[in-house]
């Protein structure tokens, strides 16, 4: 690849905004340390309450990693202000966190159901897949239909629940990797985020993290929509607005402002220099929101319905460590285990998933002579699968 041309933020050199002593860098700097410091200060509170009242460490420890998301994007948003020159540095590893909220918010969803795998697996064996949300059934129509061709929605609840499993999981791996091709490429000079071509980095970079993180909310917005009863006791849809919103004013506003400022509705000036319009006004924006956000999650997220516990009628709080429950819950080890699993089912237990009994019982129940009630759920029959479950 070769070098990039595109213009260098170079110095940011300005005079005072009118009837201020400071000029807008320092402005900007100044107003994202204050809203930064709400919602870290904000966000940290709610994590210590989880930590502190840490009762159930499988929900919570998603949480934890949920709430983590403000307070990674306001200071590393607030660095970027302050060390401009060295934003793209910041910013890719900002943004590759997106990955670990979103796998963090299905885990805890699957919790939801049923806190361990071996169960969720049970669980998702006696379910009937909805469709695919839209627009894959518009696909259909040219691929063979609903239940034909490769679009096909799955025949057994559980494969539909691998699918959705390693599309949400695999994000964390092509971003984490992308995040290390953009640290290196932005070492070497071959970056360049203000270029499209296909001479630099940035564009293929743009299309392998665009196509994972769209596989994976679509994923994870069709586990939802199939699952939205089961969980409405949890208020699933305020607590990935929460995240959802993060997301996509992060992304939009940044293109937003890239649209006006090629359009010189947002132009160079002696006030405004064009370090400030690249940089310091978009991670301003992020740093203000993040305030929003960390407020808006005290809701999102509570936590006074871990802290206590009946016994016998009695309440009991249950207390663990705060530093054991938040080493606990960042640990990401799991996530590891999650990706390796989803890996394993993609290329070995897909081609097995026909011998799983939930398929035999879909074939026993469409069958006219099939014993089986409509509303009866299938037992997992003992040793079935000798234990060598698929994920």
């Amino acid at each position: 690849m070769v070098k990039c041309t595109a213009r260098d933020i170079g110095k940011i050199r300005e005079v005072p905004l009118p009837g201020l002593p400071v000029n807008f860098h320092t402005l900007a700097q100044n107003i994202s340390f204050i809203f930064s410091a709400v919602a870290i200060i904000t966000s940290f509170f709610l994590m210590s309450r989880h930590a502190s009242h840490y009762t159930n460490p499988d929900e919570q420890k998603q949480i934890i990693r949920i709430l983590l998301m403000v307070p990674i994007y306001a200071s590393v948003s607030m660095l970027s202000i302050h060390y401009y020159e060295k934003h793209v540095y910041f910013e890719v590893m900002r943004d590759c966190y997106e990955a670990f909220a979103i796998s963090s918010f299905f885990t805890l969803l699957c919790n939801y159901i049923t806190p361990d795998l071996h169960h969720q697996k049970a669980f998702f064996r006696t379910i009937t897949p909805n469709n695919w949300v839209w627009p894959i059934p518009w696909f259909q129509k040219c691929t063979g239909g609903e239940n034909k061709g490769w679009l096909r929605k799955p025949a057994s609840g559980l494969t539909w629940f691998n699918i959705i499993y390693i599309a949400v999981f695999q994000y964390c791996f092509i971003r984490v990797f992308f995040t290390l091709v953009s640290v290196a490429a932005e070492h070497h000079d071959v970056l360049c985020e203000d270029s499209l071509s296909p001479r630099y980095a940035y564009l293929w970079v743009l299309i392998f993290d665009s196509a994972a993180v769209t596989l994976a909310m679509y994923c994870l917005i069709q586990f939802y929509t199939q699952l939205r009863g089961d969980l409405a006791r949890h208020r699933p849809f305020l607590k990935l607005l929460a995240i959802k919103l993060v997301i996509f004013f992060c992304f939009w506003q940044n293109e937003l402002l890239s649209v006006l400022s090629s359009a010189d509705v947002i132009a160079e000036s002696k006030y405004l220099a064009y370090g400030d319009i690249e940089v310091a006004l978009p991670n301003m924006l992020i740093c203000v929101e993040m305030a929003a956000f960390a407020v808006m999650h005290l809701f999102a997220y509570p936590w006074k319905e871990y802290g206590v516990r009946k016994e016998d009628g009695v309440e009991v709080v249950l207390r663990v460590g705060m530093v054991r429950a938040l080493a606990h819950a960042l640990n990401p080890w799991d996530v590891v285990k999650a990706f390796a699993r989803g890996c394993r089912w993609l290329f070995v237990g897909s081609r097995q998933r026909r011998a799983d009994p939930s398929y035999r019982l879909k074939a026993e129940a469409a069958a006219p002579s099939s014993s089986l009630d409509s509303d009866e759920v299938p037992m997992r029959p003992k040793g079935g699968d000798g234990g060598r479950e698929e994920v």
